[in-house]
């Protein structure tokens, strides 16, 4: 285990003199995601929500940590096939690294050097433990330990990983104070076309519902960076290329903002979202009209004689996102966006620049840290979550979701306030309905509506009666369509299904 640290404590240091994502447990843990079966990455997201990062990575420490005891446990045995585990796991930590998008040679270093450190210290540990006591010292063979002498190998050993990892990360921090220097002094400019302001009755102030616009602390986040990526604005650039484009371009930030910027309410939703799950949030975002640029650089939509169906984004970590051409090019706001609700982007959710498409899954439109837009068919290219068994392309489905009263509650019996959310972007939600225990459904009252891009809020009083009672809500959309009661899984295009509950009304006070 010491011997572990050891190597873990170099593998930082020297990652940081190469890029964050080289790091062994980032790149294991990139490799690990990369390679899992669609349906577990969906049960770790249901069962761990935002934290399944987290919980990746102790899973892979818990991993390491076997693997440390076993090396150790065979090298008071066999000192040199204990060495050999230990800097094999490095080799590993390497070949993950190399496997990574955007990976270059330098990205093996890291683990390479935390291996090899790995091997040291356990050599220099199990040769200390077989050192003999010194002359004079109580008996005990050959075999017993000096344990001052091993005290301190040890307390040194640990002084050394920890220092290094510190050092390790503190370098890391550095090396990205150019970014988050760069987004500090960020101003947003005012918008060409700015956003009208959100309806008074938009926000039904429901006590427990959704706010209308999701605060971009609270906003979700479903993505496979295990390092968030910290992108210096200074530096950063935009290539958009391929089949049908005329005119390639290469664009800097100042470049971009220097085009109409557009403010426009939209609400996002991942493909892993289930019915009734968390994974939606609606914001107010700022950006420059993708289709204008598109245009700009020549590109005709299918329907016009382009031969390019599938725009390909590609964000700094080698992330890749496919979306119709036809969808972002219809007259619709698809944005790449610099702000989010008046501030820019946060790290988290792309800064300095990332796609907002309404009416398409995140999967297929909503690539973060973008830095490259390559026109290609569908045919031709299957972007990162299409080779994971995820549909090419993903429309919204018509949700509706009971916030509150939450699933399990104990309500008082009288008039309580049934609301939540329903969304259907591009579509816009025309009329959302409740039912208890199976009975008629009765209509709920909605929200404001702030165009067909954003979710909208409803309400329904209903006089709850002691006993236990099923709850269930659904959602009839802009043009018609009713929200489908068919219960699926997220795989491969979005869940579908009534959102339900069940809740305990007690006899009154």
């Amino acid at each position: 285990m010491i011997a572990a640290c050891a190597g873990l404590g170099l593998a930082e240091l020297a990652a940081a003199a190469v890029r964050p994502e080289a790091s062994p447990l980032t790149a294991v843990g990139g490799a690990v995601v990369d390679r899992t079966a669609a349906a577990v990455k969906e049960w770790a997201i249901r069962q761990f929500g935002t934290a399944d990062k987290l919980v990746l990575t102790l899973g892979i420490v818990a991993l390491l940590s076997a693997v440390a005891i076993g090396a150790g446990l065979l090298a008071v045995r066999r000192l040199p096939a204990g060495m050999a585990l230990a800097g094999g796991f490095g080799v590993l930590g390497a070949v993950a690294a190399l496997s990574r998008p955007e990976a270059t040679w330098r990205d093996a270093l890291p683990s390479l050097a935390g291996g090899a450190a790995a091997a040291g210290v356990l050599y220099l540990l199990v040769t200390a433990l077989r050192r003999p006591r010194p002359a004079g010292a109580p008996a005990g063979g050959a075999w017993a330990v000096d344990r001052r002498g091993f005290g301190r190998l040890v307390a040194a050993t640990l002084a050394a990983s920890a220092g290094a990892g510190l050092a390790g990360r503190r370098l890391g921090a550095y090396s990205s104070a150019g970014a988050t220097a760069s987004r500090t002094g960020f101003r947003l400019p005012p918008p060409a076309v700015p956003a009208p302001p959100v309806p008074a009755g938009a926000d039904l102030r429901v006590p427990g519902i959704s706010p209308f616009l999701t605060p971009n602390r609270n906003f979700y986040r479903v993505d496979t960076a295990l390092v968030v990526p910290r992108v210096d604005a200074d530096t950063w650039r935009l290539r958009i290329h391929g089949e049908g484009v005329a005119k390639p371009l290469t664009l800097d930030l100042r470049e971009l903002l220097a085009r109409p910027l557009v403010e426009h309410d939209i609400t996002l939703c991942c493909v892993s979202n289930e019915v009734g799950g968390p994974y939606a949030g609606n914001a107010r975002w700022l950006g420059v009209r993708l289709a204008d640029l598109l245009r700009e650089a020549g590109v005709r939509p299918p329907s016009q004689g382009g031969p390019a169906d599938q725009l390909v984004a590609r964000s700094v970590d080698g992330m890749t996102l496919g979306t119709p051409v036809e969808t972002v090019m219809d007259g619709r706001d698809a944005l790449l966006a610099v702000g989010m609700n008046g501030e820019p982007l946060p790290f988290a959710h792309g800064f300095p620049v990332r796609m907002v498409v309404p009416g398409l899954y995140g999967y297929v439109s909503a690539c973060k840290w973008l830095r490259e837009l390559r026109l290609t068919t569908f045919a031709a290219y299957d972007a990162y979550w299409v080779r994971r068994s995820w549909a090419a392309r993903g429309p919204v489905k018509t949700q509706s979701r009971i916030d509150t009263p939450r699933a399990g509650a104990v309500l008082v019996p009288g008039r309580v306030a049934v609301a939540g959310v329903a969304w259907a972007q591009h579509r816009g939600i025309a009329r959302v309905e409740v039912r208890v225990d199976g009975g008629a459904w009765h209509e709920a009252r909605l929200g404001d509506a702030d165009g067909a891009d954003t979710w909208r809020q409803w309400v329904w009083p209903w006089e709850a009666t002691a006993g236990r009672h099923t709850l269930e809500v659904r959602a009839t959309d802009g043009t018609g369509a009713v929200q489908t009661a068919e219960r699926t899984g997220t795989l491969p295009d979005g869940a579908t299904g009534h959102h339900a509950m069940t809740v305990r009304v007690g006899p009154g006070p």
